[in-house]
């Protein structure tokens, strides 16, 4: 189960237990109180096809994901450069690379959402690290560990070509 549902998960229990205290003070009344304090679900139910923060609805914990290219390593985007794109907010460095990556989203987003391809690979949905990331065919992977990504470091296309077959149903699973 992903981080994402597990959240979820969570919520709706906490949400039953409200429901359950608050009876006596009327469904209408409890229901118009934690609906009212709850967090937007549209945030909370992010398209989780894409990694995100449940809480702030980042895509890659906020980091430009065209600066990986550009820079060479992972910086930090800034709210002054979001998009709103694909189910999540992405943050940019700065507007060019902000400018890109609407020009070529296909190009900047991290393959298989941001998750792990040694995961996909396996036919799991895991979270990869912004931290521990690579290159490789011109494509940005995201990894859940240096393990993971040292094993996909030594034969890429063989991990590649599994995971892009066991993708469709790995994703399939992440919709909520």
């Amino acid at each position: 189960m992903t981080t994402g549902r597990q959240k979820r998960k969570q919520f709706s229990a906490s949400l039953t237990s409200c429901l359950a205290a608050f009876a006596g003070f009327g469904a209408y009344a409890a229901l118009a109180f934690i609906l009212a304090a709850a967090p937007p679900t549209t945030q909370a139910a992010a398209n989780e096809q894409v990694v995100v923060d449940w809480h702030t609805g980042l895509a890659i914990n906020g980091y430009d994901p065209v600066a990986f290219f550009t820079d060479g390593k992972p910086m930090p985007g800034t709210a002054a450069f979001e998009l709103r794109y694909g189910g999540a907010i992405w943050r940019f460095a700065n507007l060019g690379n902000r400018a890109a990556f609407v020009a070529r989203p296909d190009i900047y987003m991290p393959q298989y959402g941001g998750y792990d391809p040694v995961g996909v690979a396996r036919g799991v949905a895991v979270a990869g690290n912004p931290n521990l990331w690579m290159i490789a065919g011109e494509k940005l992977f995201l990894f859940y560990d240096s393990a993971w990504r040292q094993r996909f470091a030594t034969d890429p296309n063989r991990v590649i070509g599994s995971a892009d077959r066991k993708w469709p149903d790995v994703r399939n699973t992440l919709t909520p």
